[in-house]
This record gives C-alpha cells, structure tokens and sequence, in this order.
C-alpha cells in the first residue's frame, strides 16, 4: 500500500515511529496530486516547497526526540476562503486575488501546531456560496466517481482531494451542508461540528461578518474514515480568544448508556421549501437505519417538523441579510455562474417570502431560539437523528443554474443542510451506498456537544457500507 492510500491516523504513527518519514509521505502525496488532479481540478493552490520544506522540519523534530502532535507528518489542505497568512483568500473570485491573509484562521493554526504539513489549497465556488464548486476563476472540480455529476460544494475542492488520496485530511467550513454534502458526494465522511466546537474568528477580517455567518457557519475536517474525523476535529479544537463564541476544548457530554434511540426523519412536509426527498434518499436512509438496528439501535420513524420549519428559517433569514449588499457584491464580480444561481434562488425567495420587513427577520431569529429548545427537548428522548443527507441524488452538472423551479425544487430538498445551522448542532455526513453516478448517504444529527455519539453511529454505517476510498477518477 503507497503512504497516500492509508489513514491520517496511519501516517501519524508511521512517521512518529520511524516507519517513514514526514518527507516521504508528503512526497507520495504529491505524487498523487500529479496523477490525479488534472482529471478533478481539486487543489488550486500546491505549495510543493513548502510542504517538503516543513515536512523536513517535521523529520527533523522526531530524529531530536522532540514531543510531536498528534498530526505531525500529515499532508493537509486547507479551503481557499479560509485564512492562511501570506496568501490570498481569494473565496473562489478572480477580483479577490489581492485580499492576501495577514493572519492564519484558528483552524489552520491549530492543525499546524498538531504537526500537520499544509500541502495547499482547495477549490471553492465564489464566496463559497453554492451546491457545485465551480469558478470562471478556478474552474470546475469533477466528482471523482463520476464526473457528470456534482462533487457537492462548496467544499468541494476539499471532498475530491480526500477521496482521490491528494490530501489525508482536509479543512472546510459550512453553513449550509458546505462540508456534508460534498463529503458524501465524493464518498468520503465529514463532520459540521457543534457551534463553538472550533473557533471560527478570521483572522484578516477588520469587521465582523454577518449575523447570518456568525449564527450559522462552522469549521470542521473531511477525511476518508470517522477514526480520522476524530482525530482531525480533536486537533482544531484549540481555544482562541477572539472567537468570543467558542467552548473550551473539553466541552462535551457523558457518553450515552444503553440502547441508543435513533429518530429516522426521511422528509418533513409540507409546501414550498419546507422540505420534501425522492423515494431514493428515503431509502438510503432506511437501509443506514437497518444497519444501526443491527447494531443494537433503536430506530423509530418520528415526525420533527421543526427540520423542515428550520429549513425554511434558514433561507428566509440568510437570503434576507445576503440581499443587504452581498448580492451587490456577487454583480460587482462578474462570475456568471454565482450570479446565475443566485438570480434563480432569489427568484424562489421572492416567490415564497415575498418582502420582509424588519419585524418580520426579529420575529424570525426570535423563532430560531424557540426551534434549538424543541428540537433539544426531542433529543432528551432521542439522542440521535437520521435523515438524507439530501433528499436527491447528486444532481447532473449545471442542473442548479437551469430554471428557477428547478433551483426551487433543490431548495426544497436540501432541508437536511439547510436545517442543522440554525439549530447549531453536530452532524456528520456518511455515504451509504453508491447511486446511479455517485454516491449517497446520510446525516447523523446528534445533541449539541455529543460529536462522540454522533462519531459511533457512523462508524457503524461507515463499516456496512460499500464505499472505499481513495478512489481513481475514470
């Protein structure tokens, strides 16, 4: 087996213990970007140098006796909207490439302290703002398994690097299924932590962003297993005081005794986009939940209308702040793909909010805090919920910017992404079997600050599916 194809956990060891070095395994790992990329356009920036260069670093701190971090020697990729200091965060727009970082994120800092060698960066659609990662910019990253459908976005980039072996663990961030719904896509796993798990402060930022953004985004890793999901989390959970938001490292809760109830929500009615899913999604889910009843999980069917009313709050909120001069921004630049989708959605979210006013948004987040009370009383019963990741298969490519019933039909069925920002709990997404192009899965939605529960029942999934990466594109 060549060092590309094993675990982040793997190359940790093999490098801690003197199997191979840190310049080895970022070597092989280079040697897969060559092989592989220019079929998928996954990494836009590769910064060989100084990944050998650091790698070196690396070997040399093991061959000194020194304490290493529980990453160290592991190629990783960080997205190209998060901060890396002396580089541009370009958010996937070509006007951006002079935006260059004069601070590191936390999470990029906190993967580097741990000893992993940044590779480079991932693609991303402009303002990481869409359910394809696709650029005039950059261009179009090609999902792996095949390339006539969506690699999901908008951490995209991300999700191809981890399923082709070019990187063991990449950095994403998500405020709207922007790490599980490419994960899943490109067959691969990733976690949307709790909010506050992982300081989401920017480092370059001189103001604060949105409230939308500072309610709904989080930073978490892609990786190819769970195992390495938890590894990758645990190394980003480094306190950072400018991040006002976030909990310190330790903050979790007890682990679950018992059987463990799972409520299977495969659709939650209703009109518009309150969030409907094709009988396919439905039975990916039934046959993830068979697989946790095996196991000793007790999975009910349970109606939580409060998914689909969340769903709907989260555009109805967001869209309402984005159109306060971020549309402005998206004409300004030019791209016509981003401007393309968001003149269909805003189309769709014209049709069904109409005008909101004021008291109309307050009432909105006010409801907000009335959903995550709910939504955590029902989890007092049910620790674990279980639904699509989405509820259609990935969609060809360009199927999101045709029609403005078909962007309002893929609103409606992303409600599994869609709804989890705004209650703010951890959810992972995992692939469960492959589709008729690529693959499909589930989200696993646990209580807040319970990753570990929410980590075990997709290891539960992850060991009876049939998805194995790193995958060959073609």
């Amino acid at each position: 087996m060549e060092i590309w194809e094993l675990s982040a956990r793997a190359v940790a060891h093999g490098v801690r213990t003197g199997e191979f070095t840190a310049v080895q395994a970022a070597e092989s790992v280079l040697g897969r970007v060559a092989e592989v990329d220019p079929a998928v356009n996954a990494l836009v920036e590769l910064h060989e140098d100084g990944a050998l260069a650091a790698a070196k670093v690396a070997d040399d701190r093991v061959r000194a006796g020194e304490p290493v971090g529980p990453l160290h020697g592991v190629p990783v990729t960080f997205k190209v909207n998060t901060n890396v200091a002396g580089l541009p965060t370009t958010e996937g727009v070509g006007a951006y490439t002079d935006r260059v970082a004069t601070e590191s994120d936390p999470q990029v800092t906190s993967w580097l302290r741990a000893g992993a060698i940044p590779l480079g960066r991932t693609n991303c659609p402009p303002f990481a703002t869409r359910w394809a990662t696709e650029s005039e910019f950059y261009g179009a990253t090609a999902n792996p398994w095949d390339p006539g459908v969506t690699a999901g976005g908008s951490s995209g980039g991300a999700a191809a690097a981890v399923a082709t072996g070019m990187s063991a663990l990449a950095q994403g961030n998500d405020i709207g299924g922007s790490i599980r719904y490419p994960a899943v896509c490109c067959g691969v796993v990733g976690i949307r932590p709790t909010k506050g798990v992982v300081p989401g402060w920017a480092g370059s930022v001189t103001h604060d962003p949105a409230m939308a953004a500072q309610a709904f985004v989080a930073q978490g890793p892609l990786a190819r297993t769970v195992d390495d999901l938890r590894l990758g989390l645990e190394a980003m959970r480094s306190p950072d005081p400018r991040d006002a938001t976030a909990v310190p490292p330790g903050t979790r809760l007890p682990p679950l005794t018992g059987p463990v109830r799972v409520a299977l929500v495969t659709g939650v009615g209703g009109a518009g986009l309150a969030g409907t899913s094709t009988p396919e999604s439905v039975r990916v889910a039934e046959q993830a939940c068979r697989w946790l009843t095996d196991a000793g999980y007790r999975v009910e069917e349970v109606a939580v209308p409060q998914l689909g009313e969340a769903a709907r709050l989260w555009w109805e909120l967001a869209l309402t702040e984005f159109d306060i001069g971020f549309t402005d921004e998206v004409r300004r630049v030019g791209e016509p793909g981003i401007g393309r989708f968001f003149e269909l959605m805003y189309e769709v979210y014209r049709q069904e909010f109409g005008s909101v006013d004021l008291a109309r948004f307050v009432a909105g987040y006010a409801r907000r805090g009335m959903l995550r009370r709910e939504v955590s009383t029902l989890m007092a019963d049910y620790p674990l919920i279980v639904t699509p990741m989405s509820g259609e298969p990935p969609f060809p490519v360009g199927a999101d910017v045709l029609s403005a019933d078909r962007t309002a039909e893929l609103m409606a069925h992303q409600w599994p992404s869609m709804a989890v920002p705004v209650l703010g709990l951890p959810a992972l997404g995992v692939p469960v079997v492959r589709g008729a192009g690529a693959p499909m899965g589930v989200q696993v939605i646990g209580r807040a600050f319970d990753e570990h529960a929410v980590f075990l029942a997709g290891e539960v999934i992850e060991a009876r599916s049939g998805i194995r990466t790193p995958v060959t594109p073609g």
